[in-house]
């Protein structure tokens, strides 16, 4: 009975909270795998997930058409208030996504953690 209070408890607690989700991708992400990607961003939206990281650390390749809708569904974040943040992505991966003509629209971090940090900080009161 006491570990059903906790669990309630702690459910309580991400309600209020803003949730970070992190997906870690890997591999080549083909323009299909893109686009999946895409629906399940919108999916999280409409389910009120307003904060994501897309970790690209594991990702040797990606198709470049498949950059533009990504840009698209991070607008649709920002608008409901949210962002998406890019992490792990290599030179080669970040040349990609300025071909893509996507250079500024992404907030690129080194590592997860530190993107994921990122949404605390930009929660936190100015003093």
């Amino acid at each position: 009975m006491d570990q059903m209070q906790e669990v309630r408890r702690n459910r309580a607690a991400l309600a209020g909270s803003e949730r970070v989700e992190t997906l870690m991708l890997e591999g080549e992400l083909g323009e299909d795998d893109l686009s999946k990607l895409c629906e399940d961003l919108m999916h999280k939206l409409h389910r009120g997930i307003r904060q994501v990281v897309l970790d690209f650390a594991d990702v040797s390749h990606l198709n470049y058409r498949g950059v533009r809708p990504l840009v698209a569904r991070t607008e649709a974040f920002r608008r409901a208030g949210g962002d998406v943040k890019l992490s792990g992505l290599s030179p080669y991966l970040a040349a990609i996504f300025r071909a893509a003509g996507a250079h500024d629209a992404f907030e690129l971090y080194p590592h997860m953690n530190d993107a994921r940090a990122a949404f605390s900080l930009s929660r936190a009161p100015f003093v």
